[in-house]
């Protein structure tokens, strides 16, 4: 009960520190809806090329391909972990969708299950972090960024596998 009332109430309490500050309240929240929407169209088209190449090696085949290859490299990662390894740096909607599709296959109390759990737990969208915060402030030097956010990811996914056989096996 008490949590249903968080939002209510802090709205209230924004309601009441602006009137006490004299601040003009729809021309601020107007003012923020324009600088989220420009903020929308400087970063749109990074996100829209990346959601592209994402979609594509889906939908290629290639995914299952790189899956089958890895599988045989990689024998003490499940395959179906291997695609969450593989799109985790990309994109975190991608990822809940394996992770959900391995819920759905292999059951959310699997060794999969859990391995994929950890790993999205564990590892970030480093593309996207750097695509959409890098963007904004207009840093085009990526490089030191994007080795050390995949370092970790790696590291990440590494923990994860240990972990999971650690406890879990």
């Amino acid at each position: 009960m008490s949590s249903q009332l968080i939002l209510p109430l802090l709205i209230l309490g924004i309601f009441i520190y602006s009137l006490t500050k004299k601040v003009d309240i729809y021309a601020s929240f107007i003012r923020g809806v324009k600088d989220g929407l420009g903020l929308f169209i400087d970063i749109y088209p990074s996100l829209l090329a990346m959601s592209f190449a994402i979609a594509l090696l889906k939908e290629s085949g290639l995914l299952i391909f790189i899956s089958d290859l890895l599988t045989h490299g990689l024998p003490m990662i499940p395959s179906e972990v291997i695609p969450m390894c593989l799109f985790r740096s990309f994109s975190g909607s991608t990822t809940l969708v394996i992770l959900v599709d391995i819920f759905q296959t292999s059951g959310v109390d699997s060794f999969a299950g859990i391995m994929a759990s950890i790993i999205e737990g564990s590892t970030d969208t480093t593309f996207y972090v750097i695509s959409l915060y890098f963007s904004y402030v207009k840093i085009k030097d990526i490089s030191n960024s994007l080795w050390i956010g995949l370092f970790a990811d790696l590291i990440g996914i590494i923990c994860a596998i240990l972990l999971t056989y650690t406890f879990f096996s």
